[in-house]
């Protein structure tokens, strides 16, 4: 079960980076570029940590939480203003690059 528990905080954290890849490409904006890369280091912990659950699962776990508190993305340009959930949960933006 532990096992299960760190692959999905993994697979959540991917999936939230590749979003903020996504808004970047469109936007430009930095703070999504920043954001990207704090959620490539957070997926690399929290991976270390799925590893380690096998041989201990309370260290691999604590390994998990730490990599989704470097997860932590700060505040953001305001990208969505029409768009729905399904486009917010997907990133498409309303906004552009120049």
């Amino acid at each position: 079960m532990y096992l299960e528990i760190a692959m999905f905080a993994y697979f959540v954290v991917l999936f939230l980076t590749l979003r903020d890849i996504r808004i970047f490409k469109r936007t430009g904006y930095l703070s999504y570029r920043k954001g990207a890369l704090k959620g490539l280091a957070a997926s690399s912990l929290i991976l270390i940590g799925a590893i380690a659950v096998e041989v201990k699962p309370e260290l691999g776990l604590l390994i998990v939480l730490v990599g989704l508190f470097v997860n932590r993305k700060g505040t953001r340009e305001k990208v969505f203003t029409s768009a729905g959930t399904l486009d917010r949960f997907l990133g498409k933006t309303d906004y552009l690059k120049k």
